[in-house]
């Protein structure tokens, strides 16, 4: 993949090598079994050429959820992340509330939504399948 620099109003922007992935998943709520399960779809997305974005992965490490204003600074940031991700990946077999308000915002925001499966269907589309 090429870098690309845009110039907007006198000022320099850098394109990404890879695009940022939002991923979501209806996360269980125990807390290494989501751990495990994103870094997975993490590994999956990036295996596929995107640089994913996870906050279940990191915000444990400094949010304290049982504290309702760092629970509220954790759902913006996640927001924030998620605005300026290019594609919204949906992880998992479930789709519960949080997911579809993801899903909702990238649709309000015009970002591309997609499920894992789909984006590992097409990047293998066109490779040369081995038992050919």
């Amino acid at each position: 993949m090429v870098e690309i620099t845009l110039i907007i109003k006198g000022k320099e922007h850098f394109m990404m090598k890879r695009p940022l992935a939002y991923i979501t998943a209806a996360w269980s709520g125990e807390e290494w079994e989501d751990l495990e399960a994103a870094a997975q779809y993490c590994r999956a997305a990036f295996d596929a050429g995107f640089s994913p974005i996870c906050p279940v992965l990191f915000h444990p490490l400094f949010i304290n959820d049982e504290i309702p204003e760092e629970h509220k600074s954790g759902v913006d940031m996640a927001r924030d992340f998620l605005r300026r991700s290019h594609v919204l990946v949906v992880c998992g077999d479930i789709v519960d509330e949080a997911v579809k308000s993801d899903i909702a915002t990238a649709a309000r925001l015009k970002i591309t939504a997609t499920t894992l499966d789909g984006i590992l269907t097409v990047n293998t589309q066109g490779r040369a399948r081995s038992d050919d």
